[in-house]
């Protein structure tokens, strides 16, 4: 339990700072998913597209250090390569 202003200013401020981080993180988990369900449905172009816009949200976040940027990176390059496979499965 904080017991100065200072100790109770800082857990208030945490507070504050673990709720963004966590809205963040949320919007992560929602742009790769949205990647995934328009490689699901099979539509390349959609896919392609939705990759775009959520290769900007993923970078933003890694740049605010909420993820690491291997863990973006990684992300990144597996719905791209995802993206890529729907191609070569229509061209089989």
């Amino acid at each position: 339990m904080a017991n100065s202003a200072q100790a109770k200013k800082r857990a208030r401020q945490n507070d504050k700072q673990r709720a963004h981080n966590a809205a963040l993180r949320t919007q992560l988990r929602t742009a790769v998913k949205k990647v995934q369900k328009a490689v699901a449905a099979g539509d390349q172009g959609a896919a392609l597209k939705q990759m775009q816009e959520s290769q900007s949200v993923i970078d933003r976040i890694a740049d605010k250090k909420i993820v690491h940027k291997n863990l973006a990176s990684r992300v990144k390059s597996n719905l791209v390569r995802a993206v890529k496979g729907m191609g070569e499965k229509k061209a089989a």
